[in-house]
């Protein structure tokens, strides 16, 4: 069977399926798992499917939403040197208010404090708050509401009402998608209402997003990029794209 031919039996298969799998993909068509990724590389540029961990969806489930293990899969590498690189992004005095959203690599940069940290910490994401639960001086504020499972994350009128009554110095939010075009975008609305929320509470808001993001668009928008004033990403992002952004009066880091 010729590539174009697999890559079509592919396609069908998603669209059949819902998702297919790169393991069982080769074993299907006897060919490498090396082989069935350049074939989903080659569908996800015709914008026919979109690649996920271990596999791909068909393109028209934009807002397919993986689970919190499969996300934390996800680009590791680079989400860990995005957390390394928004430790400067702290409050210099070391005592300052900061805001971490639900994402995983937000959740990489509770991680990576130092377990000294006197911050005051206000998050509405369980495994963020789980995790800084074990730091002895800081001040951790955990934020209520309904719990989204998906996420893990508390979202609703009661996580909005107290992110409306905080100023603090900065907050690190996450999004599944970001571009010039379409802003910042997430599949769920009342996610989005909370991340908007978020930004409206801190004087600096710093988006801590892989390069996968870039360019993507999904069903709830809760901000345009200017909204932001550094993006942290990793070298995935181009340094045309990069500059683009920067145009619009973002900051960028590249980790």
């Amino acid at each position: 069977m010729y590539a174009p031919e697999r890559q079509q039996e592919i396609l069908r298969l998603a669209r059949d399926r819902g998702r297919v799998e790169v393991p069982a993909l080769a074993e299907e068509f006897d060919v490498t798992p090396e082989t069935v990724r350049r074939d989903l590389k080659a569908l996800d540029r015709a914008g026919l499917i979109r690649r996920v961990h271990g596999g791909a969806i068909p393109a028209g489930r934009l807002d397919f939403e993986p689970d919190l293990n499969e996300r934390e899969a996800t680009a590791a590498d680079e989400k860990d040197r995005i957390a390394r690189a928004a430790l400067a992004e702290l409050p210099a005095d070391g005592t300052g208010s900061i805001l971490l959203d639900a994402g995983t690599t937000t959740a990489r940069l509770a991680t990576a404090l130092p377990l000294d940290s006197r911050f005051t910490v206000v998050t509405h994401a369980l495994p963020t708050a789980a995790r800084l639960a074990e730091f002895p001086e800081l001040t951790l504020h955990l934020v209520g509401g309904r719990l989204r499972h998906r996420t893990r994350a508390a979202v609703d009128a009661w996580a909005l009402r107290a992110y409306s009554e905080i100023n603090a110095d900065v907050a690190f939010i996450a999004a599944n998608g970001f571009s010039l075009e379409e802003g910042l975008t997430t599949p769920d609305l009342a996610e989005a209402a909370v991340k908007r929320a978020i930004i409206g509470a801190a004087r600096r808001v710093v988006l801590l997003a892989d390069s996968t993001k870039s360019g993507k668009a999904h069903f709830a928008r809760f901000g345009a990029l200017s909204d932001v004033d550094l993006l942290i990403t990793d070298d995935g992002l181009s340094p045309e794209d990069a500059r683009a952004i920067e145009r619009e009066g973002v900051e960028v880091v590249r980790a």
